[in-house]
């Protein structure tokens, strides 16, 4: 038996394809919102229970990019994401 083997980390790769445009935006979004010294999640969910863009800011063409999606999108992701789906 090669202990050696048995030793080494097991390495898992995603590969960035399996990620949907839905969470291309996210990302971006988050990203952008925390730059700016937001609270990325509040500022996300005021824009998803309000429909009020100026929850996202401009940086970076943030508020753009999230108007691209419907708000029901964003959420089938992300209940999606939640349950492991």
């Amino acid at each position: 038996m090669d202990n050696n083997k048995e030793q080494q980390t097991a390495k898992f790769k995603v590969d960035r394809e399996d990620i949907t445009e839905a969470q291309k935006i996210l990302f971006e979004v988050y990203s952008a919102l925390k730059e700016k010294g937001y609270n990325p999640i509040n500022q996300i969910v005021g824009y998803l229970l309000s429909g009020d863009p100026t929850y996202i800011t401009s940086y970076k063409n943030a508020r753009s990019l999230i108007r691209r999606l419907e708000r029901d999108d964003i959420l089938e992701e992300l209940v999606k994401k939640y349950v492991g789906e």
